[in-house]
Formats: C-alpha cells, structure tokens, sequence
C-alpha cells in the first residue's frame, strides 16, 4: 500500500517543548508549549511557507490536543491560533482553564 506524499504525521519532542508534524520526515511546522504542573500551555504555533494551505496546523493541533487529553493533562490556550481550535473543537472544553494573569507571568519567566 503506498502512501501520499502528504503524508503527515505528528510527533511530541519532550526535550522541545513542542509536537512537530512531518511531512515525508521533514519539519512542517510546530506547536511550543511549557508544563505548569498538570497544565501543558501552548504558546506558539507555526507551520512553514512551504506547506501552508494544507490543514496541517489543524491536524497538528487536534493531535497534539488529543495527546494532552491521553496523559491525564489540561490544555491552556496562549497561543492564538490554539484558543481558535478550541473555540471550534468543543470536545476538548473538559479539559481546558483559562489564560490568567498568573499564567501568563510564569511563562515569561519560563521562557526568559
């Protein structure tokens, strides 16, 4: 059975901080984010020039959402494009908090 060439796939990179996707093994893009106890918060999305227009920061979201949800954690949502998914994707509002002023610090100091 042979494959698309779009075949992407996602990916979590623990010592990134970030799930990539893959499009034929190389990086199409990326969501960052921190662990804040049993908070993963996302800050950042981004997927390359060279593959825009394909859905992969949809697919790159829901996966890594879903992950979240399998290991027990709740989502916090900084990243605009992420609060956007959520607004969408319903199914994951059990397991989301709210962007607080004392979130926001810690990820300052997180991040330098």
């Amino acid at each position: 059975m042979s494959q698309s060439s779009t075949a992407a796939t996602v990916q979590r990179a623990d010592a990134k901080h970030r799930y990539e996707i893959l499009v034929d093994g190389k990086r199409a893009g990326l969501t960052a984010y921190r662990d804040r106890g049993e908070q993963r918060v996302f800050y950042h999305t981004e997927i390359d020039d060279a593959f825009a227009g394909q859905g992969l920061a949809s697919q790159l979201v829901q996966e890594a959402l879903t992950d979240v949800r399998e290991s027990g954690k709740r989502i916090v949502p900084i990243c605009p494009y992420v609060a956007k998914f959520l607004k969408r994707h319903e199914e994951f509002a059990d397991i989301t908090d709210p962007v607080t002023p004392d979130v926001l610090q810690w990820l300052d100091t997180q991040l330098g």
